[in-house]
């Protein structure tokens, strides 16, 4: 009997579907040391990014995902 491929748990944190098929993913650098960061930097890390095709096609597949 095959084993069952678990998931990239690296992967399922980083990266989420919606339910039309595509990739968000939030940007990086969010977590520490942002007091440094200017405003406005700091806001353009809050925006969510789509993925290329291309890439959102590898995501899938890493998550189990057709």
């Amino acid at each position: 009997m095959a084993k069952k491929q678990k998931t990239i748990k690296a992967i399922s944190k980083r990266f989420k579907t919606t339910k039309s098929g595509k990739v968000l993913k939030l940007k990086d650098g969010q977590n520490h040391f942002n007091a440094k960061d200017k405003g406005k930097k700091t806001r353009q890390k809050r925006n969510i990014q789509n993925l290329s095709q291309d890439s959102a096609k590898n995501i899938k597949k890493l998550l189990k995902l057709k």
